[in-house]
């Protein structure tokens, strides 16, 4: 097809395609291997097909909170993958006159129509795109509006000249039709305008000419825009985290120089594609607790100027000239960012990619804690109270157990052959609430017969809310007294009120033992063998082994409120509801935001213990969702939750809608 001379120009244009591509790719890959090593290998096969499986089928976009959004990026993923295969055509035909990657096959016709779909397809998600982003303009697209003209610019340009060249490949050769229906029609119209053959021909080769390069400068273009995530995004899904979403790993706090993330090294090499893989498209910010109540933290930003901050920082980064660096903290992100995430998780449930959030927040929160000893001024009596008397008010460690004494309620060891460690937690030692929750348990679990003890006095905090603020000796020294304190009383199962320590005792202690002195190999092994259940699970286990009996259920209509460490990070959904319709009915409203999909309570993260002075308080948004149901009554499985709500419905003047733990409606229908 092409001379001689036009084949030199082809090549050239190929290799300088091919140099504006690889070198930023090659950048890039040089910036995530530089981050710190970090084993995501295992399970390979796992990985291949859920990746597979979320790409290919494009799980990762056609997702309820954004329905049409995700139908038209389907579009253009399934269309461009045409295109891309026809480039490769188009490609070969410059070299090899009439050359047609599929041949004479059947496919090849298929082909022929599929690509006609594709350009309809690819101009509809388009259209649909950029109607979005520069005509309804959301606070989620506010960012590089500029990159994405360019790249909706390049994706029509590229489209348009596939029709310009199909259209004159057909008139000028008919037989290239095959089942095309867009390329006969558009060849009718040029026959009928009376153009010779000779102008035919030379549009022929220009609308080629003009195809190539159209697609050559988008190919160019996406290494340097958000449009990288095309490449990086199925690469980052492949290596995503196993651990369930609430769990954070431990420092080894005796060999580590750094604690948490000072500055860019320090980020693992998983961190740094998550900052390329990014696609911008904002459903973290839109879910983010923090963010929809005016407060400073969009996890979408955080993202964003984390990618700004290794592309500035690369050269010092690769040469390990750690000095040049500034702190990540006030240079990528802001006090007022890390000290508003809530941990909620909902970020990384809605994040298309599987971007992990949380973990470059709690480690930025780490440095500042364990290294500056910056942190909210509220938190030094937190901290201290914590160290002193194990507990967040500093109520003195000796009163821990004085919530039982009225029950009864005896130590495990007094408890020979006990089923379970009830596991009582702070809220539910000291904070009157949480008591009562304690108390309503207890109950339940003595009318089913269920053999159990507490650590009384000894029982020290879970160490969840120092660790997600950043205090990780603080939490691993209470941990390790925990941990001790198993060992001793031989303990096997555990039973929680709370999700937070339901979460902290699961999958974050058993991560801590090898970090633990003087424990051996047999010790690990039995400590990593305790089960431990959140009292949702152990309620509703109850009640379907006929060991619980309850009076019939009242008229009335409930809604539960799902703990994002219980919903979310660990995917205890159907449980709590299936002890809530044995209790009370048929009678539930979901809220609006409810299971996996949850809005936090505004208590996760540590901030149950801080003051929230920025915009909204945030249980006054859940609140609202919980009023504008109708529900006269507000189902909670988290203590923190509880205080929330209940906090939240009186600043409203709700005190007509009730709020109460499941442990507690359970203890009222006990027969």
């Amino acid at each position: 097809m092409l001379s001689t001379p036009e084949k030199l120009v082809f090549v050239l244009l190929i290799a300088a395609t091919a140099a504006a591509f690889f070198v930023p790719i090659v950048r890039r890959v040089r910036i995530v291997l530089a981050g710190a090593p970090e084993d995501r290998f295992r399970d390979l096969g796992k990985r291949f097909g859920h990746a597979l499986g979320r790409v290919l089928f494009q799980r990762c976009t056609l997702r309820r909170e954004r329905v049409f959004t995700g139908l038209m990026h389907a579009c253009i993923f399934y269309g461009a993958l045409t295109f891309d295969t026809m480039t490769v055509s188009h490609t070969l035909e410059g070299f090899f006159d009439g050359f047609y990657l599929f041949g004479r096959t059947r496919f090849g016709l298929f082909f022929s129509s599929l690509i006609d779909v594709a350009a309809f397809s690819v101009m509809a998600g388009v259209a649909f795109l950029a109607f979005r982003r520069f005509v309804l303009r959301p606070k989620a697209y506010a960012t590089t509006r500029g990159d994405s003209a360019v790249i909706y610019l390049l994706v029509t340009l590229a489209t348009a000249t596939f029709l310009y060249f199909e259209a004159f490949s057909v008139a000028a050769h008919p037989e290239t039709a095959r089942w095309s229906f867009l390329g006969p029609w558009l060849a009718g119209l040029i026959r009928r305008s009376g153009l010779d053959a000779a102008s035919i021909a030379w549009h022929f080769r220009a609308a080629w000419w003009a195809h190539v390069v159209a697609v050559y400068a988008f190919i160019a273009y996406v290494p340097h825009s958000k449009y990288l995530h095309m490449f990086a995004g199925p690469f980052n899904v492949f290596f995503r985290r196993s651990a369930p979403s609430g769990v954070l790993a431990p420092l080894d706090l005796e060999k580590s120089e750094v604690f948490g993330l000072e500055k860019l090294p320090d980020f693992a090499w998983k961190d740094n594609l998550d900052a390329f893989a990014c696609m911008e498209c904002g459903r973290c910010q839109d879910a983010c607790p923090a963010f929809a109540s005016g407060k400073p933290l969009s996890p979408k930003m955080i993202l964003f100027n984390m990618e700004k901050a290794l592309l500035a920082g690369d050269r010092a980064l690769l040469e390990k000239k750690r000095d040049d660096l500034p702190g990540l903290v006030p240079a990528a992100f802001t006090e007022g960012e890390i000290w508003t995430c809530t941990t909620c998780g909902a970020c990384q449930k809605v994040c298309p990619v599987e971007i992990e959030h949380i973990r470059k927040i709690v480690g930025a929160r780490r440095s500042q804690v364990l290294m500056e000893s910056k942190f909210p001024s509220e938190l030094n009596a937190f901290f201290r109270n914590m160290e002193t008397n194990s507990n967040p008010w500093g109520i003195g460690f000796a009163k821990r157990a004085e919530w039982g004494e009225p029950l009864g309620v005896r130590h495990i060891k007094d408890v020979p052959g006990a089923e379970y460690l009830f596991w009582v937690g702070c809220m539910g030692a000291y904070d009157e609430g949480g008591k009562s929750i304690a108390a309503a348990f207890v109950r339940i679990l003595r009318a089913a017969g269920v053999s159990f003890g507490t650590l009384g006095a000894e029982e020290k905090c879970c160490g969840d809310s120092a660790r997600r603020l950043g205090h990780e000796y603080l939490f691993q020294s209470l941990a390790q007294e925990n941990i001790a304190l198993f060992k001793r009383y031989g303990v096997r199962r555990i039973v929680t009120i709370c999700p937070h320590g339901y979460n902290a005792l699961k999958h974050e202690y058993p991560r801590l033992l090898d970090l633990v002195p003087d424990l051996s190999d047999e010790d690990k092994a039995g400590l990593r063998s305790i089960e431990v259940v959140s009292h949702a699970e152990l309620i509703a286990r109850l009640i379907g082994d006929g060991r619980l009996a309850l009076k019939p259920a009242p008229a009335g209509t409930y809604a539960f409120h799902d703990p994002c460490y219980l919903g979310r990070h660990n995917g205890l959904v159907r449980e709590p509801r299936s002890v809530l319709a044995a209790a009370l009915g048929s009678g539930t409203k979901e809220l609006a935001r409810h299971g996996q999909d949850s809005f936090c309570c505004g208590a996760g993260g540590g901030l149950m213990w801080t003051e929230e002075s920025l915009g909204t308080r945030i249980n006054r948004l859940r609140t609202d969702e919980v009023a504008a149901s109708g529900a006269s009554l507000a189902a909670a499985a988290c203590p923190f939750c509880l205080t929330m709500l209940r906090d939240g419905l009186k600043d409203k003047g709700r005190d007509d809608i009730a709020v109460k733990d499941i442990a507690q409606i359970v203890a009222e229908r006990l027969a």
